[in-house]
């Protein structure tokens, strides 16, 4: 035989095992329902020879094929001191139904749980979908270029600084920095946006994006577990663990619930032998098992948590990481929410404006000397001016370089003491200047040598092209006051806030002043969103309320410390989170009210001798079924 016809051949068991793999749990089921419709037809149409043997058989193998897992699993919990779960209840309830000769009732009670349950799995698996396709980003072979050579290694024994080679269409196995002149790439996996994102030499390259047209080279700056997909994983998988109040509320209250239905059962099934003078001990038996189906909190405790899972995967398809089901519901509380401007409102790529130097005749060795200075921070108004000046910087010699948080740097160079920063730090150091120039409305870097003013740098940043959307959509979510907090000067940040249509914006602001600034908006009772991007975000994201960091190109601190995460680095997506929060909220409750409603209905019935087993399968799984498919609902709704 010819190896293609053995591949083929493979590849056909292959496709068979899968297929059986995948609808293998669904076969108990099948199995049960033939038997159950056979034995009510025999019993309907030969009730000659489908006597009470021939029943027992019948429904007695239907009931063993789903019945058995559901019993093993109660037995198991019985032996752990966990009593009163739905399995007891469910078990308790069919058994009990055989015990009086309701076979075929018994036979549904734990057909329709099991199907419930299988459709329950089948929605998580749906909604754990978007999430999973995250798995799928990370890459287990890499090209590595070393001394003109190339290796494929797995990316875990990649080292920084080390060059690796992604083809077109390939994915991007680490985060670093790109060689080329140019390169696009898809990041749509990471951001949820489509739309091409071109890099020019010395762009940042993240793991999981693809390379859409041309060979390109990348030096790494992070090792594989260290890269933002790796911790973007880390907090999904996270996420679930963290339950939101009403999870926790309904999970405690089931078990205190389950427990006074039991002993409400028993009650009912003897208690009526005082008071009923003809009484029947299997009819009263028969309400009390009905009882007990009904009042089974499947639908609760499978539908809840499946909505907030819902909620975490339709965020997370959005390009949004909540880190627990808790922050949904807390997002939805927000009335205030504040934001840093560079990196959250603006795109925090500057480019140098205009240059003046009246103490320097040569502006070029103006420039040399403050991107020398400026070459020892990773703010990126350091970087652009370094970036503005090109390589010759590194012709001066720096030394004692010191950055002093919200002011800017200090440093020696042949022996003069530079500054470069804003007017607090020339004021700091008691240098007099122009105080006009704090009254520029473009980013100014303030230059200063020996305690004498040397001259300045505008610098102007771009607005993000969904900023104005941003603060709009925010407004109509509900929120209050959307405000603005910067360690830029307050021209600056007027004239932004002017342009977005802000609330309110604060500038000249130190991070600790930032900090001050929410703690006094949470004394007011305000419940505040922080949205931040930098490290020294990381201390009021922390303090808010509700944390939210841009996880593109955030620090790690800021990521670290949010509890909302926008890998989209779009600040219109504070306004979809938001709203995947109310959204989900509002589908738990609807559950809440659907699960309540119709079980205290069916269960009065069920009571009074109304309502039959097949009454009570409605009000357990059927209810529980059309939780689940609310809470589904999410995945399909456009935020």
């Amino acid at each position: 035989m010819s190896k293609s016809c053995c591949n083929e051949a493979s590849n056909n068991e292959q496709d068979k095992n899968s297929w059986f793999a995948k609808y293998r749990p669904y076969f108990p089921a099948v199995f049960s329902f033939v038997l159950l419709v056979t034995g009510i037809v025999l019993d309907q149409v030969r009730p000659d020879i489908f006597k009470q043997e021939l029943q027992l058989l019948v429904y007695g193998i239907a009931y063993y094929a789903v019945g058995k897992p559901v019993v093993w699993k109660a037995l198991k919990k019985f032996f752990t001191a966990d009593l009163f779960n739905e399995f007891f209840l469910m078990s308790l309830a069919t058994i009990g139904a055989f015990a009086i000769g309701e076979y075929a009732e018994g036979v549904a009670v734990m057909l329709f749980y099991t199907v419930g349950e299988l459709f329950q799995e089948a929605a998580v698996n749906r909604a754990k979908r978007s999430i999973e396709s995250l798995l799928k980003l990370q890459v287990e072979e890499v090209t590595v270029i070393d001394n003109g050579k190339t290796a494929v290694k797995h990316p875990k024994d990649v080292e920084i600084g080390q060059i690796i080679q992604i083809k077109s269409g390939e994915k991007v196995a680490l985060d670093g920095e790109l060689l080329n002149e140019q390169a696009a790439f898809n990041t749509a996996a990471l951001t949820g946006e489509s739309v091409p994102d071109d890099k020019k030499k010395g762009d940042t390259v993240l793991a999981g994006m693809v390379n859409l047209n041309t060979l390109a080279e990348i030096k790494v700056t992070s090792t594989y577990e260290d890269t933002k997909l790796s911790k973007i994983l880390k907090l999904v998988q996270d996420a679930t663990a963290r339950k939101a109040k009403t999870q926790r509320f309904i999970t405690r209250f089931a078990k205190v619930y389950t427990p006074i239905v039991v002993f409400l059962a028993v009650a009912l099934t003897f208690l009526p032998y005082f008071f009923v003078e003809d009484y029947i001990f299997n009819d009263w038996l028969y309400r009390a098992l009905v009882f007990l189906v009904i009042s089974c909190p499947c639908a609760l405790v499978v539908s809840i948590p499946l909505g907030y899972f819902g909620g975490i995967g339709a965020a997370s398809k959005n390009g949004i990481l909540f880190k627990g089901s808790n922050y949904l519901d807390q997002v939805t509380q927000v009335d205030t929410v504040v934001m840093d401007k560079t990196g959250t409102l603006t795109k925090g790529v500057f480019e140098v404006q205009k240059v003046i130097s009246p103490e320097f005749n040569e502006e070029k060795d103006f420039l040399k000397m403050v991107a020398a200075l400026e070459a020892n921070s990773t703010h990126p108004i350091a970087q652009a001016i370094v970036q503005f000046v090109g390589e010759t910087y590194k012709e001066v010699s720096v030394s004692e370089v010191e950055e002093i948080s919200g002011h800017g740097l200090k440093g020696k160079i042949n022996n003069d003491e530079v500054l470069a920063g804003n007017g607090k730090l020339l004021d700091k150091f008691n240098v007099s200047f122009d105080k006009q120039l704090n009254n520029l409305t473009d980013t100014t870097v303030l230059v200063a040598v020996n305690g004498k003013y040397a001259g300045h740098i505008t610098i102007a940043d771009t607005l993000k092209d969904d900023a104005e959307k941003a603060i709009k959509t925010l407004h109509q979510a509900g929120i209050k006051e959307v405000i603005m907090l910067s360690g830029d000067k307050q021209a600056v940040v007027d004239k932004i806030a002017g342009q977005l249509g802000l609330d309110k914006a604060y500038g000249g602001l130190l991070p600790e002043d930032k900090v001050k600034e929410v703690e006094r908006l949470k004394s007011e009772g305000r419940l505040v969103a922080f949205v931040g991007d930098g490290v020294n975000d990381a201390p009021v994201i922390t303090i808010a309320d509700v944390g939210m960091a841009m996880g593109g190109l955030g620090s790690d601190a800021a990521i670290e410390t949010a509890d909302v995460v926008i890998q989209t680095d779009h600040p219109s997506k504070i306004a979809t989170a938001i709203k995947i929060g109310k959204a989900t909220k509002r589908i738990v409750w609807q559950n809440i009210g659907l699960a309540f409603g119709v079980k205290l209905i069916v269960l009065a019935l069920g009571a009074g001798g109304v309502a039959t087993m097949w009454e009570a399968v409605f009000a357990d799984v059927g209810v529980a079924l059309l939780a689940i498919f609310n809470a589904i609902r999410i995945q399909e709704m456009r935020f």
